[in-house]
């Protein structure tokens, strides 16, 4: 993230505040380690885009620089049509809702998380790895769904998963993962 001194309006304060730096990879193979932990299956993955929602989440490009473009909207957004969307998704990679063991999402922000469980149907605090990774980090842009999966293969999870984020555009993807110990 980057921090504009020319763009003072609240939207670009939080997002420096909110954002956080880091990286992340994932190192693939076809081949199973023994004493790895975890062995992930790729599943078909998936993309939704809400029409005319760039003023929800994006940026202005301009002359200077990045502006960033966050809606207080964006909860609200979430809890209200991110379900339609991974329904739809999770149809197209033939799966549903209940065949998910573990949502693994980006966490856009704190109240981003709890409309993910709003919409999801989920417990509270269902996505603690999620408010972990965002209290021990930030959001750290598209990474940071890779720090979640991270903290939540080494707790052990198995089974099909789903890891989730959102995006600018106002755009939601979605990429199956089915877990198993690559140990058993």
């Amino acid at each position: 993230m980057a921090f504009r001194d020319d763009r003072l309006s609240k939207a670009d304060i939080i997002a420096t505040i909110l954002f956080g730096d880091g990286a992340a990879a994932a190192v693939l193979s076809t081949r199973p380690t023994a004493g790895t932990g975890s062995r992930v299956t790729f599943g078909e993955g998936q993309e939704y885009m809400w029409p005319d929602t760039l003023a929800i989440m994006g940026w202005d490009v301009d002359d200077a620089g990045l502006g960033v473009v966050f809606d207080r909207s964006i909860p609200t957004f979430t809890a209200a049509h991110f379900r339609a969307a991974t329904d739809d998704m999770l149809a197209h990679a033939g799966l549903t809702v209940a065949e998910i063991d573990r949502f693994v999402c980006h966490p856009g922000g704190a109240k981003v998380v709890t409309a993910l469980e709003e919409a999801l149907d989920l417990a509270p605090a269902s996505l603690d790895a999620e408010r972990a990774v965002l209290r021990d980090a930030g959001n750290m842009s598209s990474p940071t769904a890779l720090f979640v999966l991270q903290r939540v293969l080494a707790e052990g999870q198995t089974g099909q998963l789903a890891l989730c984020a959102l995006g600018p555009g106002f755009t939601a993807s979605l990429l199956p993962l089915a877990v198993t110990s690559a140990d058993g």
